[in-house]
């Protein structure tokens, strides 16, 4: 599931590499690949097939979260809180996407489009991270999928390298708590904030290398 929290980052990456024409084949290229792959169940069973494949109405337990300790059981297992997390989830992107387009641009026939390595990083490690800040429930395990991107995100920031170091410990702190209480949570929660909107109104690793023109 995690893998695709780093979905919209690739497509924006594509498009702004490559452009719309190709980006659609490339996507097509992948959808036949998967169907391919799923071929055999989905002869024998395709509702069981993709109905199960992504359980997204699956709904977890309030004793196991790590991010949403401090609210009430009966709303987090709401499937109307689940639905406002989506949409702040969506929002979000569309922000982020806002914001690489004026920083990166978009592909364009007249112009190759470059990104920094770090860029390219930064914008699959912003929208897995994304994914993560807005997640229905938080287990320990999860934790895998990001905290090997914390230190790229939060040296993308301009805060000062003391603040940096704090908000790596407190995030360590906060999944080291077990169980998760309502402090835990919520300095969580604060943390990711405060990376968040610092990515999104400042975040940019390397200065962007101009486009080059083909030649003629």
């Amino acid at each position: 599931m995690n893998i695709l929290l780093f979905a919209p980052g690739l497509l924006f990456i594509f498009l702004h590499s490559i452009g719309i024409k190709e980006t659609f084949y490339c996507l097509s290229l992948c959808g036949i690949v998967q169907l391919l792959a799923g071929l055999p169940f989905l002869l024998a069973n395709p509702l069981s097939y993709i109905s199960r494949a992504f359980d997204l109405g699956r709904v977890f337990l309030h004793q196991w979260t790590v991010n949403w300790r401090f609210v009430p059981e009966e709303l987090f297992v709401s499937r109307s809180f689940h639905l406002c997390l989506l949409v702040l989830h969506l929002i979000v992107l569309a922000a982020f996407a806002y914001a690489w387009t004026r920083k990166f641009g978009l592909h364009s026939s007249e112009e190759k489009n470059v990104l920094a390595i770090d860029n390219f990083l930064f914008i699959l490690f912003v929208s897995n991270f994304v994914g993560i800040v807005f997640s229905r429930s938080l287990h320990y395990q999860f934790y895998v999928w990001y905290f090997f991107t914390l230190p790229h995100l939060l040296w993308s920031t301009n805060y000062n390298p003391v603040i940096k170091l704090f908000v790596l410990g407190v995030l360590e702190l906060c999944w080291n708590t077990y169980p998760s209480t309502v402090l835990s949570s919520s300095m969580l929660h604060v943390c990711h904030l405060v990376i968040l909107f610092n990515l999104l109104y400042h975040g940019c690793p390397v200065p962007y290398m101009k486009s080059k023109k083909k030649p003629a």
